[in-house]
């Protein structure tokens, strides 16, 4: 598996669909719900099914062999 990508978190949390548009795993908001949906994403090993799901700082999100680490930001 590859390493993960290091995302810095601004504020407490970022929902789901909103980390894959930001970290570019979905071309769109509509796309990362598609992804979300149809049970491709997982956090911290488990499948998350609400695209609304708060990712907070520590929590791993994994899609399609790629994996993105929350850190917190500056």
């Amino acid at each position: 598996m590859a390493e993960p990508i290091d995302f810095a978190l601004r504020g407490e949390h970022i929902t789901l669909d909103a980390l894959l548009k930001a970290t570019g795993l979905a071309p769109s908001g509509g796309g990362a719900k598609q992804l979300i949906a149809a049970g491709h994403v997982q956090v911290d090993g488990q499948v998350e099914l609400r695209r609304g799901a708060k990712i907070r700082p520590g929590q791993v999100v994994s899609l399609a062999g790629q994996r993105i680490r929350l850190v917190a930001g500056p």
